[in-house]
């Protein structure tokens, strides 16, 4: 038991918990940039987090009398999803498709966003109590709140939805 108090023992289990977390905030990473075709980066990061993944199971396997061991690998998966999830909304990679409803407002809409530099398109479409204009708009994700924003600002009842899209052929993307 005095094992478990020793400085060493708790030093290698936060070595093991810093690597695996280091490891599943790659491996988040990666995934989302195999989503976004991005196949060289994929490859680079896959690559790394195999060797780290290796390293780290090795640890813990080889030691299992070791209870805290154990705990930091667990702790550093949990905390590296966390991680990893914040670190992709920050880098925002890709692009975001905008449904914006706005029965009586859409057009106002519509306009802001385009003298914001945003390609928009108005689609006619029928609710079940009115018809509208549909507001269609792509950005780039790093842009999706600076967008909704706008949108709120004229109508702060809208009904906005969004969905992330990979682009075939170009169009007006705000730079």
């Amino acid at each position: 038991m005095d094992v478990f108090l020793s400085p060493q023992a708790w030093l290698v289990a936060f070595g093991i918990f810093t690597a695996r977390l280091v490891n599943i905030a790659i491996d988040t990473l990666r995934f989302m940039f195999t989503l976004r075709g991005k196949s060289a980066v994929s490859w680079v990061l896959g690559f790394v987090e195999s060797v780290i993944f290796v390293l780290v199971i090795g640890s813990v396997l080889t030691n299992l009398e070791n209870p805290l061991n154990i705990i930091g690998y667990s702790a550093g998966f949990a905390t590296g999803n966390v991680i990893g999830m914040a670190i992709e909304k920050r880098l925002a990679i890709g692009y975001t498709h905008f449904s914006i409803i706005s029965p009586n407002h859409s057009t106002e809409i519509a306009d802001i966003l385009r003298l914001e530099g945003y390609g928009v398109t108005e689609i006619p479409a029928r609710g079940r109590e009115s018809n509208f204009m549909l507001v269609d708009c792509h950005v780039r994700r790093k842009q999706a709140d600076e967008v909704e924003s706008h949108v709120l600002k004229v109508d702060p009842n809208a009904f906005i939805t969004t969905e992330d899209v990979t682009p075939r052929r170009s169009g007006i993307w705000r730079l």
